[in-house]
C-alpha cells in the first residue's frame, strides 16, 4: 500500500541558495539530522546520478540508502530522486523537492514522498512507522537550513 505526504515550510534563506544545498549530497548530513553520513557519493550530480547515505533514525537500526536521480532542474528548482535500501529489499520511496520563492524573496520549500514498500513486513510495519516520522522529520531538517547556509557562508 503506498503512502503519500506532502510538507511545505517557508525557509528564510534564498532559493537559489536553498536548492544548491538540498542538491549538495556531501552536505546532507549538515542539515538532515537523520542522515548520519554520506557513504558513496556520484562522481557528478545529473539525472541517473547514485548516492548512497547511512541513515539513523531513534528507535530503528542503522541502514544504507541508495538514491538515484530521476530530474534535476536548477531553473525551477525541482529535484526528484527514487529511494530503496542498500539491502536488496523492492521496497522504494519516490520523493519531490522544491524551491519556490516566496512573497518576501525567501523561500517556500515543498516536499511529497511516496512510500512504496514491497515486503508483507515492510507494508505491515516499516512502511507504517516511517510515513508517521517523516512529516516530523522532514520539517525538522528544513527548519535547519537557513542555520546551515549561514554557517557555510560565515566559512567562506
Amino acid at each position: 500500500m503506498e503512502r503519500h505526504a506532502t510538507v511545505t515550510v517557508n525557509v528564510a534563506a534564498l532559493p537559489a541558495d536553498v536548492y544548491e544545498l538540498l542538491t549538495d549530497v556531501e552536505r546532507l548530513p549538515e542539515w538532515n539530522h537523520c542522515i548520519e553520513a554520506l557513504v558513496e557519493k556520484p562522481s557528478a550530480f545529473e539525472t541517473g546520478a547514485q548516492w548512497v547515505v547511512r541513515m539513523h533514525v531513534p528507535g530503528m537500526p542503522r541502514w544504507d540508502s541508495r538514491s538515484t536521480v530521476r530530474e534535476l532542474d536548477a531553473r525551477t528548482r525541482r529535484f526528484v530522486h527514487y529511494t530503496q535500501s542498500d539491502d536488496g529489499n523492492p521496497s522504494f520511496a519516490i520523493w519531490t523537492w522544491q524551491v519556490d520563492e516566496a512573497a518576501d524573496g525567501q523561500s517556500t520549500v515543498t516536499v511529497s514522498w511516496s512510500l512504496n514498500p514491497k515486503t508483507w513486513g515492510r507494508n505491515l510495519i516499516g512502511a507504517r512507522i516511517r510515513h508517521r516520522q517523516l512529516k516530523g522529520e522532514v520539517a525538522r531538517s528544513l527548519a535547519k537550513i537557513p542555520a546551515t547556509l549561514a554557517l557555510h557562508h560565515a566559512a567562506g
